[in-house]
């Protein structure tokens, strides 16, 4: 065992790494709760690649096998529903979480400076996200998928100039099809995995180097005391992590992630359509919108708009550069403006007469 410790020590430097994490400390204040949730929205990554590879097993990526590859997973293959059921669950408390955190670390102000880079890097990281969510969405080929992804490619074309192009990219044609089926899938399972190992890699040795950020509040009363990283931190981390796992279970056991009908795409679009939770607050949005503004779509405006908001989230650290009150009292209006415009989407829609 000795020899084996020195040949790997030699070759690969554990004793280095096995240093760094040691001497890593964590701040105790009485927000010393919002750091758990970078590690949990890290865990719950880890389960969607993990049921993630286990489903690709048996899906197959065309419009006329992807319906029945999903249909059979879940009633054939020994847990192939428990399987799917944590993946589609997972996916939805992984984008929550990643949500969560970003917000937590605005408010914190834990994007200033030195840590500039590592919020941009987490910016993306949720972009990232939401774009595993709008990816995979169509992948079991059903009615309901299929729809709201044909809306969701429309949403690009309002961008003048290349919003056409941008999305014929997207569908991998005119309309989605088989293509455009083949075309997510690429994308989820490899593309934006390849991304975002390369953002997330970065954004942890950004953590690691930066270390836990003191909200402003705590730093001008001293310095706070500190816990180690391992193994004090790291185990009332995976007590949340147990936690994640028996709700996701849970959730898989008692709520299944239903498959629906397979997609149609001669059928007449059903009511009530509507995009995952997450998009919900810019579905409604862009519903409100007149048709013109100053001669201007309605629309492309709210597209505009939204790559805004998005911008501004990205850069947010570059712009705050003082930290004024007037970033929190924007930030709680968008909250409270896309809450709204989610549980408005969400209330049943009155019949026409």
């Amino acid at each position: 065992m000795a020899g084996l410790k020195s040949w790997t020590q030699e070759r690969l430097g554990w004793d280095e790494l096995a240093h760094l994490v040691q001497k890593k400390e964590v701040p105790i204040h009485r927000w010393t709760i919002f750091y758990y949730l970078g590690g949990m929205a890290l865990f719950l990554f880890t389960v969607q690649v993990a049921t993630g590879i286990l489903l690709l097993l048996y899906y197959r990526p065309s419009s006329a096998e992807a319906f029945e590859s999903v249909q059979y997973m879940m009633a054939d293959v020994p847990f192939g529903w428990l399987i799917r059921s944590i993946h589609s669950w997972g996916a939805n408390l992984f984008v929550g979480v990643v949500f969560l955190h970003m917000i937590s670390v605005f408010f914190l102000k834990a994007y200033r400076p030195p840590r500039e880079a590592t919020w941009i890097t987490g910016a993306v990281l949720l972009f990232l996200a939401m774009g595993f969510g709008f990816s995979g969405y169509l992948l079991p080929w059903n009615t309901l998928a299929y729809f709201a992804t044909k809306v969701g490619t429309d949403v690009p074309a309002q961008i003048p100039g290349i919003g056409h192009l941008l999305s014929r990219i997207l569908r991998g044609g005119s309309d989605v099809t088989g293509a455009t089926l083949s075309r997510f899938y690429g994308i989820h399972v490899a593309i934006l995995p390849a991304i975002t190992t390369v953002f997330l890699g970065v954004h942890l040795v950004l953590v690691q180097r930066h270390g836990m950020s003191v909200p402003p509040g705590i730093e001008r009363q001293g310095k706070p005391r500190t816990m180690r990283f391992v193994p004090d931190f790291l185990l009332r981390d995976m007590v949340g992590w147990l936690v994640a796992v028996a709700l996701l279970a849970a959730l898989a056991a008692f709520l299944p992630w239903e498959l629906g009908v397979k997609a149609d795409p001669f059928a007449p679009a059903p009511a009530g359509i509507r995009p995952e939770w997450y998009f919900l607050w810019m579905f409604q949005g862009l519903k409100y919108l007149p048709a013109k503004i100053a001669g201007i779509p309605g629309e492309t405006l709210g597209v505009f708009f939204l790559g805004g908001l998005a911008l501004v989230l990205a850069i947010l650290p570059l712009l705050d550069r003082k930290r004024s009150r007037l970033w929190n009292a924007a930030a709680v209006v968008v909250l409270i403006g896309a809450a709204l415009l989610t549980v408005l989407s969400l209330l049943p829609r009155k019949s026409m007469p």
